[in-house]
């Protein structure tokens, strides 16, 4: 990361999804806090908004330096030859800039998106119950910035769609110290953590003895229980947006999402009390 996005850290970016937490506070919360820390991403998919579910505190964590044909600007839709990119262009020179730095380049993109969106979802069952936000996006706002329209939708879908209560906070909210985990650590530290929620890719480079030392517990989400739902053209895909579980399932979204984990959580808990009424001579 060059200097220049490193020093983004300590500045403000995109407007606040949110009232920001004053450096080092609770925010409110009694006891453990519960955070994550994660680059905005563009419509992302059902696992990112799992993570968001899971956490007191979610931070946008886009003063780090912008990545090129990844997530934060492209995602994928299903569509009948297969999987189809819909991609945000932004101005050249990119990746040498923080993502909330990083600007759109023209605005012709959000119609062709709206338009790839509306085809292929034609006949999702809830198409007409988000197609006013979904207009509202596409055609009735001008998005400069990457980052403010990534949050933007992040924020929207998590809250009002999905029913999350997670506090929404930005890293340029605070005054960071460090590279890299260190950075984290920072971030984490100021935000309030008792307790870090990150991706499990990063079980290869993180350090867990460094977050013990910070007295910051460390755990990894886990995918792996999401259920297959009706999806139009072909097989079944885990790997797109979170646009095809609502368009699919509407205010149900959330059972394809931590539904199912947190049923799979309850299941378990009954599993001592059938022992018992077993050994009891109460089984039938």
């Amino acid at each position: 990361m060059n200097k220049a996005s490193t020093d983004r850290c300590a500045t403000s970016g995109a407007d606040a999804p949110t009232r920001p937490v004053s450096a080092g506070s609770a925010g409110g919360y009694a006891g453990r806090v519960r955070v994550a820390a994660i680059q905005s991403n563009y419509i992302p998919w059902k696992g990112y908004f799992d993570v968001i579910h899971d956490v007191d505190r979610f931070v946008f964590y886009d003063c780090v330096q912008y990545t090129p044909r990844d997530w934060r600007n492209r995602n994928l839709i299903k569509a009948a030859q297969g999987p189809l990119w819909l991609t945000v262009p932004v101005v050249a020179g990119a990746r040498d800039r923080a993502i909330q730095d990083v600007a759109i380049a023209g605005h012709d993109w959000a119609a062709q998106h709206w338009k790839s969106i509306a085809h292929h979802y034609a006949t999702a069952p809830h198409l007409a119950r988000y197609r006013a936000f979904l207009e509202d996006v596409y055609l009735g706002r001008r998005w400069e910035r990457l980052s403010e329209l990534n949050q933007f939708l992040v924020t929207h879908i998590a809250r009002e769609l999905l029913g999350c209560q997670t506090e929404f906070v930005r890293s340029s909210d605070y005054r960071l110290q460090g590279q890299k985990q260190a950075r984290l650590l920072d971030l984490l530290t100021q935000a309030g953590a008792t307790s870090y929620l990150s991706g499990p890719a990063a079980r290869a480079y993180i350090e867990p003895a460094a977050f013990a030392e910070a007295g910051i517990a460390l755990a990894y989400m886990d995918y792996s229980a999401y259920p297959a739902y009706p999806q139009p053209h072909g097989a079944f895909t885990h790997g797109v947006s979170i646009l095809d579980t609502l368009l699919q399932l509407g205010p149900d979204a959330p059972q394809a999402i931590w539904g199912a984990r947190e049923l799979a959580q309850r299941i378990p808990q009954a599993a001592p009390l059938a022992a018992v009424d077993a050994a009891a001579g109460l089984a039938s």
